[in-house]
C-alpha cells in the first residue's frame, strides 16, 4: 500500500512531506468546472473528485486529493487564466478580507474509504501597490494558484493577516490531512513546520 498524492503542485507536496510519510505524486486529470457557488461543498467535492479519479487506477492505494477555493464577497476564485484575470483578482483583494477554504480527500479504492473534510481560513490582504501586482504577474506566479496569489511568496507578499490555518491557504492543511489519513488507517508523524506547532485547526 503507498501513499498517493493526487496533485502536481510543488507546494502541496512539500506540506505531505513534512508529514514524515513516504508518498509519491500522481495528478489527477479532472474537469474542475462547477456550477457550484458554495465555497465548502465546492472544496470538497473538488478534492473528492481528484481523489477518486487517482484511486480507481490505484486499488489498495491511500490516495490525497485536495482543492482551494478562494472566496470574496460571495465571489469564487479559481486560477486566472491570464495576465488580465490575474490583475483583476489581484486588484479585487486588495486591502480586503476573504476567506480561503481548502477540501481534503482521502480515499482508498479497494478498501471503500473515504474522507472528506475541509479547512476555513480568513485572509486579510495588504494595500499592495499595482507595480508590486505586475511584478508578480511578469514571473508568471499567479496561474496555479486559486485567488491568482501565494501567501509564502517573499517578493510580493501580499498577505497583511490570517485568522486560521496557513496551511490550508498554501494548498494543503496537515492537521485536516492528519485526520482523513488517521480514518484511512495511516498514522503520521506531527508536522514538522513551526507554523503547525500553532495552528488553530489543530484542535
Amino acid at each position: 500500500m503507498s501513499v498517493v498524492l493526487a496533485s502536481a503542485s510543488p507546494r502541496r507536496r512539500a506540506l505531505v512531506a513534512a508529514l514524515g510519510v513516504p508518498f509519491e505524486a500522481d495528478p489527477a486529470d479532472v474537469d474542475e468546472a462547477s456550477d457550484e457557488r458554495d465555497p465548502v461543498r465546492l472544496a470538497e467535492a473538488l478534492a473528492l473528485s481528484k481523489a477518486r479519479a487517482v484511486a480507481a487506477r490505484r486499488p489498495g492505494d491511500v490516495v490525497i486529493g485536495s482543492d482551494t477555493v478562494v472566496a470574496l464577497e460571495g465571489r469564487l476564485l479559481g486560477k486566472p487564466g491570464d495576465a488580465a484575470e490575474a490583475r483583476a483578482m489581484l486588484h479585487a483583494l486588495r486591502g480586503r478580507a476573504h476567506e480561503v477554504v481548502t477540501g481534503v480527500a482521502v480515499v482508498v479504492a479497494g478498501r471503500h474509504v473515504e474522507a472528506v473534510s475541509h479547512q476555513r481560513t480568513a485572509v486579510v490582504m495588504r494595500a499592495y501597490t499595482d507595480a508590486e501586482c505586475e511584478e508578480f504577474i511578469a514571473r508568471g506566479e499567479p496561474f496555479d494558484k486559486a485567488g491568482g496569489y501565494a501567501i509564502q511568496d517573499a517578493v510580493f507578499r501580499p498577505v497583511a493577516r490570517i485568522d486560521g490555518c496557513e496551511c490550508g491557504v498554501i494548498g494543503l492543511p496537515l492537521w485536516t490531512l492528519r485526520q482523513c489519513l488517521a480514518e484511512a488507517g495511516v498514522e503520521t508523524g506531527m508536522p514538522a513546520l513551526d507554523r503547525c506547532a500553532v495552528c488553530p485547526a489543530r484542535d
